[in-house]
C-alpha cells in the first residue's frame, strides 16, 4: 500500500534524479476488442447500416458512448480502424464537420509574403466528415489532393466518423447538414470542388448526445435512435472482468462488495452519478490498495475514503460518504 503513495506533501522533497516511476498504462480499458454492446444496441447500429442513416446514442456521460465508435470502426472497417472524430462545440457550423478554411492565413501569404503561388486548397484543413467522405470518393487523385498522407488511398475506403455531443451545437447546425448527411456529400465554397461518397463506402456516422438540448425534428426524422440504460449488476460484471485485470489479491467476493457500493453510491448522490467508467478506475485503485469496500482494516479507513473522490465530483456528497466510514 506504502508504494502506492507516490506523493507526500510535506517534509522534504525526494532527492532521487527520477522522482516518479515512468507511467505505464496498466491496462486499456477503453480497448474495442473489450466492448461488449447489449442486444437493443446490436440492434440499433445493425438498423442503421441496413437503412445507411446516421446513429443517434444517447445516454449518460461515461455509458460508452464514444467507446462504441471505436468498437465500430474496429469491427466494421478494417482498412479504418479507428473511427474519425469531431468534437461538436458551441460555435461550432456545418462547414466544420467537413472541412476548415484558414482565410487570415492565406491573406497574409499572399498579400503580406507575396507568395502568387499559394493556392486556397493549401489552406484547407479536412475534418472528420469530410475525410470519410473523400476516403470514399470515387476521383481518388481529387480526393486524396486534399487529404493528409496518412489518410489517402488509392482505392475507395469506408470509414467510421464520429460526431461527439451533437447536442452541444447550435440550434441551425443539425439541420443544416440535412443534405450532406442524406447524400453524404460535400462542397468546398472556396473552391467549388464537390464530393460524394460512392454507396458501397458509405461512411458510417455515430452521433452522440447527452440531451443538454432538444435536437430538431427533421433532424431526429432521419437517425436511426437509441438510448443506452446504465448497465445492470450483471453487466456491469461482465464490463469490470474483461477490462480490468484485477489481481489475484482482489477476490470475487471484494469484486461483489465493490459492485454493491458502487449501486449504493449511485443511489445517495444528489449531484452527479458515477459512471462506468469511474467504476472501472474505482476498482483498480482498491485492487492495488487490497481494500475490500465493504469490510475495510482500520488502517484502510482513511485511504478507502479518499477513493470515493474518483466516484463522486460534489464536495457535499463527498463529504457524506467520507463520514459514512
Amino acid at each position: 500500500m506504502s508504494e502506492f503513495w507516490l506523493f507526500q506533501g510535506k517534509d522534504k522533497r525526494r532527492e532521487e534524479k527520477n522522482v516518479l516511476p515512468p507511467f505505464e498504462r496498466s491496462h486499456d480499458w477503453d480497448a474495442p476488442e473489450d466492448y461488449v454492446a447489449d442486444d437493443g444496441l446490436r440492434h440499433a447500429v445493425n438498423v442503421a447500416l441496413a437503412l445507411g442513416r446516421p446513429l443517434l446514442v444517447t445516454g449518460e456521460a461515461g455509458t460508452g458512448k464514444t467507446q462504441l465508435a471505436r468498437r465500430m470502426a474496429y469491427e466494421l472497417t478494417p482498412k479504418t480502424p479507428e473511427p474519425l472524430r469531431f468534437q461538436v462545440k458551441a460555435r461550432s457550423e456545418a462547414s466544420d464537420l467537413f472541412y476548415r478554411y484558414d482565410a487570415l492565413r492565406h491573406f497574409q501569404e499572399v498579400n503580406v509574403k507575396k507568395n502568387d503561388g499559394a493556392r486556397t486548397r493549401d489552406f484547407i484543413r479536412m475534418e472528420a466528415l469530410g475525410i470519410a467522405i473523400l476516403r470514399a470518393a470515387e476521383d481518388r487523385d481529387a480526393a486524396n489532393a486534399l487529404l493528409p498522407e496518412e489518410w489517402r488511398a488509392s482505392d475507395p475506403v469506408r470509414s467510421v466518423a464520429l460526431i461527439d455531443e451533437i447536442d452541444k451545437a447550435p440550434r441551425d447546425l443539425p439541420n443544416d447538414l440535412l443534405a450532406e448527411i442524406e447524400n453524404m456529400m460535400f462542397e468546398i465554397k472556396e473552391t467549388g470542388d464537390r464530393f460524394e461518397a460512392k454507396t458501397e463506402f458509405r461512411p458510417v456516422v455515430l452521433l452522440t448526445s447527452n440531451s443538454e438540448r432538444d435536437l430538431p425534428d427533421a433532424f431526429l426524422r432521419r437517425c436511426v435512435y437509441y438510448h443506452i440504460p446504465p448497465p445492470t449488476r450483471d453487466r456491469l460484471r461482465d464490463i469490470v472482468q474483461r477490462r480490468v485485470p484485477l489481481s489475484s489479491a482482489f477476490s470475487p467476493r471484494m469484486l461483489e462488495n465493490a459492485l454493491t457500493r458502487f449501486e449504493e453510491v449511485r443511489k445517495s448522490v444528489s449531484k452527479k452519478k458515477p459512471s462506468t467508467d469511474e467504476l472501472l478506475a474505482w476498482i483498480q485503485v482498491l485492487d492495488r490498495l487490497g481494500i475490500d469496500p465493504k469490510n475495510p482494516k482500520p488502517a484502510d479507513k482513511l485511504a478507502l475514503s479518499f477513493t470515493y473522490s474518483i466516484l463522486v465530483k460534489d464536495a457535499g456528497d463527498l463529504q457524506t460518504l467520507q463520514k459514512e466510514i
